[in-house]
């Protein structure tokens, strides 16, 4: 999930990010047994949840999401994959996606190359655009955000690259709307892989009660 300062973008109702958080949480209430984890990037990116069926936890830590979570600003989205690709566990090798969530404007490394490299790994890369072609203004700190020679900055929606990282990484490009943000079609795909069995291991505590006995005994 990109939480990169244009997401702030008010070009969804009430912006660009609360809008994907929204998606995301809804999407989490309709999960069973599927395993998720949680990525944020901006100008780096970040393992804010580990892969796991923790459900209330994942919403957890989507509610406590904001751009300040990332303290380096740009949109590394080349970056935030292969966070993404080295994360997963060595359990899971076939039934692997990543869903890349951003207003693709990549400024800070080659992101096609790096959903290439995910898909080489057996890895599918979708990628969802949030925001508009027109573009919107950024509002931060109650004004709009400025560039270093005092014009407003506009953020517009790259579909070009989005398309391009999909295409790399063997998965698809959807534009997120008002209503159908996305998700649903890009997890109904994804459940078409092949699934897997996951092994679970049990762990028994035990209260140790030996030292009264030792006392007694000496």
């Amino acid at each position: 999930l990109d939480v990169s300062n244009s997401m702030l973008a008010q070009d969804y109702s009430p912006c660009r990010l609360d809008r994907a958080k929204l998606a995301i949480s809804r999407i989490v209430d309709k999960l069973q047994g599927d395993r998720i984890g949680l990525i944020i990037f901006a100008g780096s990116s970040f393992v804010q949840l580990p892969i796991t069926t923790d459900y209330v936890s994942a919403k957890m830590f989507l509610g406590n999401i904001n751009p300040g979570s990332i303290p380096v600003q740009g949109t590394a989205i080349g970056d935030a994959i292969l966070t993404a690709a080295k994360s997963f566990s060595a359990q899971s090798e076939k039934s692997r996606a990543i869903i890349v969530i951003t207003d693709g404007e990549n400024h800070e490394d080659d992101a096609v190359a790096a959903a290439a490299q995910a898909a080489e790994l057996g890895i599918q890369v979708y990628t969802i655009g949030v925001g508009s072609v027109n573009g919107q203004p950024i509002p931060v700190g109650g004004e709009l955000l400025k560039d270093r020679d005092g014009n407003i900055v506009v953020s517009h929606l790259d579909e070009n690259t989005l398309r391009q990282v999909a295409e790399a990484g063997g998965g698809a490009y959807v534009h997120a709307g008002n209503e159908e943000f996305g998700l649903n079609p890009i997890v109904d795909d994804i459940r078409k892989l092949e699934d897997e069995t996951f092994n679970s291991v049990v762990f028994e505590e035990y209260d140790e009660q030996f030292m009264y006995f030792f006392a007694a005994a000496l």
